[in-house]
């Protein structure tokens, strides 16, 4: 049976777009976006995550090797994003389609409102039949400000998108129980439930042009569908992959959905880098947040504040072995979460709208 999405983010991975010699591969791209454009025209809203800017610079220009990799990089995006977008929007032109650049870092998720200015630019776009091409920006995001890769930045653009679906594209066809070389190995097909440790499965190569390896892939896939949204990582160099996959007629890696949460509970799901303030839980009363009921943050649980914060930040919470047990909205600042540490009958710390269980 036919998947029935409405709406889908598709991940186009820099080793599906690039040769073996490091240029852009512009017949796969071109096949891509006819692909794209079969799917907007049957109605369907399509947002695209695309790496390979690095590649598009890497056709233009010769740089030296003893330049410093990090500047290099920048130079490389720089130029190539231009070329990349262009790339696009000369193919999605021939089927009178228009596209648009977004380039994000992860700053751009950290704030509520700079959050929802993204999300409300994004959504005119849509209702004006524009597919937002959406990449991260390579030229000011260096190390610890940079995405895991462009699969963190997909899952976070499909979670604020309210997407039904994020198509992973690779260069395998998915999650293998093996080595994807060995003849023995197969694609596991479906990832249900509570989240699974797929790392003994999964081979720690990276892809040849790419930051992120099938681990950072099935942990981003899992947390996504954590959120409510389908997640498939398939092959991206397979010929008509895309109106495949919509008509489920290919073997890859499905990552079925859970229970939908709301907007702002996928916000804060992603928000651990923004995250300020450090609350630490007694076991019971870990137990009752993480039971799977409503239930909110009170004081008589907390026995340390370890990090400050504001009334609104968004806070880490702790248990006893100070493994993260969650992610929540403050609704009160530590001054006064300090005075109520272990009391009862006290306004809760993080009301459960508010609480994202990690």
């Amino acid at each position: 049976m036919a998947l029935q999405y409405k709406k889908i983010v598709v991940k186009i991975g820099s080793n599906v777009i690039t040769q073996a010699n490091g240029l852009p591969d512009n017949q796969r791209i071109e096949h891509l976006v006819n692909q794209l454009a079969a799917i907007k025209q049957k109605g369907i809203e399509v947002i695209l995550v695309s790496s390979g800017a690095v590649a598009s610079g890497r056709s233009l220009i010769k740089v030296s090797e003893k330049q410093d990799a990090v500047a290099t990089r920048q130079l490389l995006a720089a130029i190539g994003q231009v070329k990349l977008i262009n790339t696009y929007a000369g193919y999605f032109d021939k089927h009178q389609i228009q596209c648009a650049q977004v380039l994000v870092t992860k700053e751009d998720f950290r704030d509520r409102v700079h959050y929802l200015n993204m999300k409300n630019c994004m959504q005119i776009m849509l209702q004006n039949d524009v597919i937002p091409v959406v990449n991260e920006n390579d030229v000011v995001s260096v190390t610890e400000l940079m995405f895991t890769d462009n699969d963190e930045l997909a899952g976070l653009i499909a979670s604020m998108m309210n997407a039904d679906a994020l198509f992973i594209l690779s260069n395998v066809n998915g999650i293998y129980d093996g080595d994807p070389k060995l003849e023995t190995s197969k694609v596991i097909e479906k990832v249900t439930g509570a989240l699974t440790d797929l790392s003994n499965f999964v081979s720690t190569g990276k892809s040849q042009f790419g930051r992120g390896g099938m681990i950072t892939k099935s942990t981003i896939a899992q947390k996504t569908a954590k959120l409510g949204i389908n997640v498939h990582i398939t092959n991206g160099k397979t010929d008509s992959i895309l109106t495949d996959l919509l008509a489920n007629k290919v073997v890859h890696t499905h990552f079925i959905a859970d229970k939908i949460k709301s907007g702002q509970k996928k916000w804060i799901a992603h928000a651990e880098t923004a995250a300020t303030g450090i609350v630490q839980l007694n076991n019971g009363a870990k137990l009752v947040l993480t039971s799977g009921k409503a239930t909110s943050l009170l004081p008589v649980g907390i026995i340390a504040i370890k990090a400050d914060f504001l009334k609104g930040d968004i806070i880490k919470i702790l248990d006893e072995d100070e493994k993260l047990v969650g992610l929540g909205i403050a609704k009160y600042g530590s001054d006064k979460a300090k005075e109520r540490i272990g009391q009862k009958n006290q306004k809760p710390l993080v009301h459960y709208d508010y609480f994202y269980a990690i």
